[in-house]
């Protein structure tokens, strides 16, 4: 009897784990004395199974197969979906694929929704179906190809397990969602620790994880060659130079060979994949494939190459104190396309063309030919996925609840919030941003221990001297502002110094009354649009910096110069006390033209500039060798490169 107690305890305790047990003492009793209890202690075991079996059917399966029913249910319905009711446990494999199935279904749903509000008002806004239709009919079937020096996905061990995290990055921001919606290849620099485990012999995978799309090709890359291509002449040299920012550029002659050498090798990784395709399309991505156009161009002249440059480019002058100016010019002009972000740096670049190479500026056309070969300079501002979402859907939650959820979760005392969302880089006005909150202290005392700034500061080139100094000065001038005003409950700058996901910035978006987008000196920044795009409320105020290319598109922002302390100071102070009408009708603006110039028409009109221009016949004399003269290979030491 006992121990058919102890079997239904265990049974009810551990579900999922069945066993059985007899007490056969019994059978060493005479057969008339016992007679009874055999026979009773079989039935109520019998009993007892079925009861447990029950119980576990009814709690194991038809429970969690009733919820996830009724969940499935409500997404068929169109009602936001509850990921937090599903089954777990044994459950988790399922429950993984039914998540994706629900956001595919979610996205379809309001992808189709889109395009029939849009059909209907008689407008021809770019989404993602209709440019993966339109680039498929400008590419018949040839392969499209997206060179970047950062991968948008990578993966990292965390004990025994691999994660697949996404790195953050404007440019993954902008151009990953183009090719989940026209597939194709993304080659990049394997850069996670776990990347070598996740990949083919060949460095290739399919990918997002979730629901691949397209192809992410890895270029390895040892130590020497990431310290020198990488942190060495794109971030000490390049960078600082095109951005002005007042951190002198730094240029070594080893830095320039690995900058060679890389290249050379993204050439080659490139060529692998394009073998036995005609005509081509490659868009090669920012300032560390300078090399890159003409390299390719040499071996396959029937490719349509673009190069974009996310970053600014400097004046004539600035750029030509590079040693290697001259090699570089020339290789960017082996593309048959040239864009940035605005007019101005075309003009920039093209004076520097001018001033530098020998060769014919075509001012009508913004066109450069040289050595018989013409590349067209334009500029494409870069932009967001931007997707509306309704206030007031069912999965809508108040801007007041989730600026509550950040109060609870950080501690935070005060009606208003701040935020600053930035890579800790000496170009984002991060520490004028602080001076600035403290001067909104000082000259609205009222504010104190009602007004709280959250700056997101995700480290960022920590190898490099100048990144690492600059988080450390960050730190020293967070605490002499707070210890300049906190109270014991309150103080006035929180700084978050760590990597966060797209998932995780929202809430700190939604919950803000101001966003400070400050840069000294940017290409476009599009933390200032996320920010746009993340307030389907059409509240809060965005204070951003003239010298960004978003001041050009987001004119219903508070412009400002980060440079003057006080005036982004009254900025702020403006931005927290707005009338809520102004607060919605500038918003409302911001966002009808972030629909409008999403990143789907950027992609767009890029990728038709490209596919109109007629690809190059061969060359008649095409050698190796008559490419040394103007980009000497990565094989040549520095000092015998030959300058065009």
């Amino acid at each position: 009897m006992r121990t058919t107690l102890r079997l239904i305890l265990a049974l009810l305790l551990v579900v999922g784990a069945w066993v059985v047990g007899h007490d056969v003492s019994i059978l060493d009793a005479p057969w008339t004395s016992g007679w009874p209890h055999p026979i009773a202690g079989v039935v109520l075991q019998a009993v007892s199974m079925v009861l447990a079996g029950f119980l576990i059917i009814r709690w194991g399966f038809v429970r969690p197969m009733a919820r996830t029913v009724q969940w499935m249910r409500r997404i068929r319905m169109g009602e936001p979906p509850d990921h937090g009711r599903l089954p777990k446990g044994g459950w988790r494999p399922l429950t993984r694929e039914l998540i994706q199935l629900a956001r595919s279904l979610t996205s379809a749903r309001a992808s189709a929704e889109e395009e029939a509000r849009l059909r209907l008002a008689g407008q021809a806004r770019w989404t993602a179906e209709r440019l993966k239709e339109h680039v498929r009919s400008l590419l018949g079937g040839r392969p499209f190809v997206v060179v970047a020096n950062r991968e948008p996905y990578l993966h990292v061990r965390q004990g025994r397990e691999i994660r697949c995290l996404v790195p953050a990055s404007g440019l993954v921001t902008a151009v990953e969602p183009i090719l989940r919606a026209c597939g194709g290849i993304w080659v990049a620099h394997g850069s996670g620790e776990a990347d070598r485990d996740t990949a083919d012999h060949a460095g290739r995978l399919r990918v997002p994880p979730e629901a691949p799309a397209y192809t992410l090709k890895r270029v390895w890359l040892d130590k020497r060659e990431e310290e020198g291509y990488y942190y060495g002449f794109s971030n000490e040299g390049l960078w600082p130079l095109c951005h002005i920012a007042h951190t002198r550029p730094v240029f070594r002659a080893e830095d320039w060979a690995h900058y060679q050498r890389v290249n050379t090798k993204f050439m080659e990784a490139t060529l692998e994949e394009l073998e036995g395709s005609d005509n081509p399309c490659l868009l090669i991505q920012d300032y560390h494939f300078a090399l890159l156009p003409r390299l390719i161009k040499a071996r396959r002249p029937d490719a349509k190459i673009a190069l974009f440059w996310h970053i600014p480019w400097p004046n004539p002058e600035a750029f030509d104190i590079c040693p290697w100016a001259r090699e570089l010019l020339h290789g960017m002009l082996g593309a048959d396309l040239l864009g940035f972000h605005i007019q101005f740096h075309c003009n920039n670049f093209l004076d520097t063309v001018d001033r530098t190479l020998e060769s014919r500026i075509d001012w009508e056309q913004f066109a450069v030919n040289r050595a018989d070969h013409t590349t067209r300079v334009r500029p494409f501002p870069i932009s967001i996925a931007f997707q509306e979402g309704p206030a007031t859907s069912p999965s809508a939650v108040p801007t007041s609840a989730i600026k509550e959820q950040l109060r609870t979760r950080l501690g935070l005392r005060g009606e208003w919030v701040g935020v600053g969302v930035d890579r800790i880089d000496y170009t984002k006005g991060i520490m004028e941003r602080l001076r600035a909150v403290e001067r909104l202290l000082d000259k609205h005392p009222s504010l104190r221990e009602r007004f709280t700034f959250l700056q997101i500061g995700a480290p960022s080139r920590t190898l490099i001297q100048r990144y690492h100094d600059l988080g450390l000065e960050l730190d020293k001038e967070t605490e002499r502002i707070n210890q300049r005003f906190q109270t014991r409950a309150w103080r006035p700058i929180v700084l978050l110094k760590k990597q966060h996901s797209h998932e995780e910035i929202m809430p700190f978006y939604q919950g803000a009354d101001v966003c400070l987008v400050t840069s000294l000196h940017d290409g476009m920044n599009l933390v200032a649009k996320e920010f746009v795009a993340a307030r389907t409320d059409q509240r809060g105020a965005l204070i951003l910096s003239r010298f960004t290319g978003a001041s050009r598109e987001l004119r219903d922002a508070l412009l400002v110069n980060p440079y003057d302390i006080d005036q982004v100071a009254d900025a702020i102070y403006y931005g927290l006390t707005m009338d809520p009408e102004e607060q919605q009708a500038r918003m409302s603006r911001m966002r009808e033209t972030l629909q409008e110039h999403n990143v789907y028409r950027w992609a767009a009109h890029l990728v038709t500039e490209l596919a109109t221009i007629r690809p190059l016949p061969p060359p008649p004399q095409a050698s190796p060798s008559q490419d040394v003269v103007d980009s000497p290979p990565a094989a040549l030491p520095a000092s015998a490169s030959v300058r065009p």
